[in-house]
């Protein structure tokens, strides 16, 4: 079973940054596509950002694009996610999920695709 755990969220003013981090457990984290999803209160959940675990892939929403990046650390078994330029409409419960080992030539937009999810981490962003 994959554990992932979701750290750094919290409160900042519009305009500033956040570094959010999902530590996974288990011998085969560089085996994993690990995305990263989002859901407002009364809003179904969406995606933000994918990073696939051959070639180091990245696939990003459209309304995240140029503020957000997404990176990962094999060695830590852990997936980042930098968010800068924070926007009130950014604030949800931000969660990182993950692939089973070495799955390829799915929709990683599509939270289908993702086997194991964290608890989610909350992020406020206010004006």
């Amino acid at each position: 079973q994959v554990q992932l755990v979701e750290s750094g969220g919290g409160l900042v003013q519009a305009g500033g940054s956040l570094r959010l981090s999902c530590a996974t457990s288990g011998r085969t984290f560089s085996s994993y596509t690990m995305g990263w999803f989002r859901q407002a209160p009364g809003k179904e959940r969406e995606f933000v950002v994918a990073i696939t675990w051959r070639n180091l892939l990245t696939y990003y929403a459209d309304s995240v694009k140029g503020r957000f990046t997404i990176s990962r650390d094999n060695a830590k078994n852990t997936v980042y996610l930098q968010m800068n330029n924070l926007k009130p409409e950014d604030t949800a419960v931000y969660t990182c999920a993950a692939t089973t080992p070495y799955y390829s030539g799915g929709d990683y937009t599509s939270f289908s695709v993702y086997d194991y999810w964290g608890q989610g981490t909350q992020v406020t962003v206010s004006s």
